[in-house]
């Protein structure tokens, strides 16, 4: 496809364009999200199905336990997990390739309903309001997610429901994520709160975070921020949905910077949905993505495989 015109904002789409029964509306919206996603790899959302009682209720509820004690943090953290479900403490992840760990900490909510060796959800006792909210929020965006891929499956050619079985129960995360206040005399050197990555899944689901911060990479160089309006969320694509359609769809590299120098007591709490496939979901390069002008980029492998290098390279798993 050819290269358009350099964005300066992230387009915003209305998912009830898709939903709404116009085959009008339907394919401009299908044509909207992928023309944005093969650009710059992101677009804000809305009627998304998330309220924002619902928001404000799991914004306080992770508040609530990310103000406890560290020691009281760490009874839910299972090292032998990976990272992949529970509490991942303070220095734990690092973006692939840099030697510096992450100023933040965070808490992994997973499939509800996990199947074979998916691992079972780790709630904390001493805020039940956070299971309630955390599984509320996962099922809505998981629903959301799978009428955006019935959206990508048809821009891409493929029949709407290719993606059904590939995400049904599939590995998907929702990450409750704490950059804690910062004290300027001793940020490591070349420490951010979210270091310069791309995503590991296939389309990430984004509410409105509690501060600004979060920049994307244009493909001149050029870093742009992210503003989302309230009543929308950010979504972008995933080195799996990347490496699946030929970088077709960009995973667009992004980072949260560090606030100013006045600001950087303060928190700042943001929840992603990483929806991921099931396991055993092959990402080879789908042929329609392939041709002479777009040689094959990657090498075949399954999700699973996929998932699994990213975390050794994240420092959450070892080799």
């Amino acid at each position: 496809m050819s290269e358009t015109a350099l964005l300066d904002e992230i387009p915003s789409l209305d998912i009830s364009d898709f939903t709404s029964g116009d085959p009008a509306r339907k394919i401009q919206f299908v044509q909207n999200l992928g023309t944005a996603f093969n650009n710059i790899g992101f677009v804000c959302i809305k009627n998304h199905g998330l309220s924002e009682e619902l928001r404000l209720k799991l914004y306080d509820s992770v508040k609530q336990f990310f103000t406890q004690p560290d020691e009281v943090k760490k009874q839910y953290e299972f090292p032998e997990l990976s990272g992949q479900r529970g509490y991942i403490g303070k220095g734990k992840e690092k973006a692939k390739g840099f030697k510096v760990a992450d100023l933040k900490e965070f808490y992994h909510v997973g499939q509800p309903n996990p199947e074979g060796e998916m691992p079972h959800n780790i709630f904390p006792e001493e805020t039940p309001e956070f299971k309630e909210y955390t599984l509320k929020v996962y099922e809505t965006f998981e629903n959301t997610g799978k009428t955006l891929l019935r959206a990508i499956a048809l821009y891409l050619n493929l029949d709407e429901d290719y993606f059904e079985d590939k995400v049904r129960n599939g590995d998907s995360i929702l990450r409750a994520l704490h950059y804690f206040p910062l004290d300027p005399t001793t940020v490591p050197d070349g420490a951010v709160r979210a270091a310069a990555h791309g995503d590991i899944n296939l389309i990430t689901l984004l509410m409105g975070a509690s501060a600004e911060g979060l920049e994307v990479l244009r493909r001149d160089g050029k870093w742009i921020g992210i503003t989302a309006l309230p009543d929308q969320i950010v979504v972008n694509v995933g080195d799996m949905l990347d490496r699946l359609t030929n970088h077709n769809l960009k995973s667009t590299i992004h980072r949260v910077v560090n606030p100013p120098r006045e600001k950087m007591n303060t928190s700042r709490y943001s929840i992603p949905f990483f929806m991921h496939p099931r396991a055993d979901m092959n990402l080879s390069c789908l042929e329609s993505c392939v041709d002479t002008a777009h040689p094959k980029l990657y090498v075949d492998m399954t999700a699973g495989e996929f998932l699994n290098e990213r975390l050794i390279e994240l420092g959450l798993k070892k080799a």
